[in-house]
């Protein structure tokens, strides 16, 4: 296990290299300058020329590079151009919420997903599979910022001028309530994915030798699906979830901005607007971090499903 783990932790350094290289190499190539952007319209050349030196924006782009690998190794991201704070402080202020709705959504998208998946597959060519399917389907092609609008309309606008208050808040943060919503609209469109891949997973356990076995013996039905079928039918399953966790963490941004989410998403989204190049890069660089952990993570899990593969971590 611990020869495993080594391995899996260097396999990681080149990735982040190469995810911190691709998103230092895009900032710096996108139009505009940040030292405009700080300075008022008024600003001569001169003035133009002296921020960029203080920003560090006239140096050669691999000295650049350079210092910011060297400042990751010191656990320092940088200084934001716009607010003067360290990244590091701004993004742990923020990642604690993501977090939060990231895993409120993955247990939305758990719940629905592996349910109506087992359903379908035991209830296969009925109006319960067909249902399932329908609804996945909706789930994948409904988009995020429609689904949020129309929660919103209904709980709060419709239900405040129906009973004269609101159902669940529209925005903000720091309750369950002003969460429900947010995880509603992202554990939706991933349980869809959930559905597909459980529903497929099961549908092929189920044709198996052991299981018409357990059938034959007698066992009940919930007994076969349950214990005998739905365990090895996990493994797909585990794979999609940590992924989905994954793409949860860093495709909350629309999501985050509807609903007012304090999350690094809304973060993100005012950095590009403002050209901070030094948090957009920090805030890149931990969703690298955070989805090659959980990669590593899942890894892990499948031994805990599968004992076949646990022999390999020795």
């Amino acid at each position: 296990m611990t020869s495993f783990l080594l391995k899996r932790l260097l396999a990681l350094v080149p990735v982040l290299l190469g995810a911190s290289f691709i998103v230092f190499s895009i900032m710096h190539l996108t139009p505009g300058d940040p030292a405009v952007l700080l300075l008022p319209q008024d600003a001569s050349a001169e003035d133009i020329a002296v921020m960029r030196e203080s920003l560090g924006l006239n140096r050669p782009f691999l000295v650049q590079y350079g210092s910011f690998l060297q400042g990751i190794l010191r656990g320092d991201l940088g200084t934001s151009f716009r607010s003067g704070q360290p990244v590091a402080g701004l993004i742990m202020s923020r990642l604690p919420a993501t977090m939060q709705l990231a895993t409120a959504s993955l247990i939305v998208a758990i719940i629905i997903g592996l349910v109506a998946g087992i359903v379908a597959a035991v209830r296969q060519y009925t109006l319960w599979d067909g249902g399932a399917m329908v609804t996945a389907l909706l789930g994948v092609s409904m988009p995020n910022f429609w689904l949020g609008l129309m929660l919103i309309l209904f709980f709060s606008v419709f239900w405040a001028g129906r009973f004269g208050s609101v159902l669940l808040p529209a925005s903000g943060y720091g309750t369950i309530q002003h969460m429900i919503m947010p995880a509603i609209v992202l554990g939706t469109a991933h349980a869809a994915f959930v559905t597909r891949i459980t529903r497929s997973s099961m549908l092929e356990v189920l044709r198996q030798d052991y299981i018409r076995m357990a059938r034959a013996k007698g066992l009940s039905p919930f007994r076969v699906v349950a214990i005998h079928a739905l365990r090895n039918a996990l493994l797909p399953v585990v794979t999609i979830v940590g992924l989905r966790f994954g793409v949860l963490l860093g495709g909350s941004v629309v999501t985050e901005r509807i609903f007012a989410w304090p999350g690094i998403g809304r973060l993100l989204i005012d950095a590009v607007r403002a050209q901070d190049y030094a948090v957009v890069q920090g805030i890149i660089l931990t969703y690298a971090i955070i989805f090659s952990l959980v990669t590593l993570g899942v890894d892990l899990i499948y031994g805990l499903v599968d004992p076949r593969i646990r022999s390999q971590y020795r």
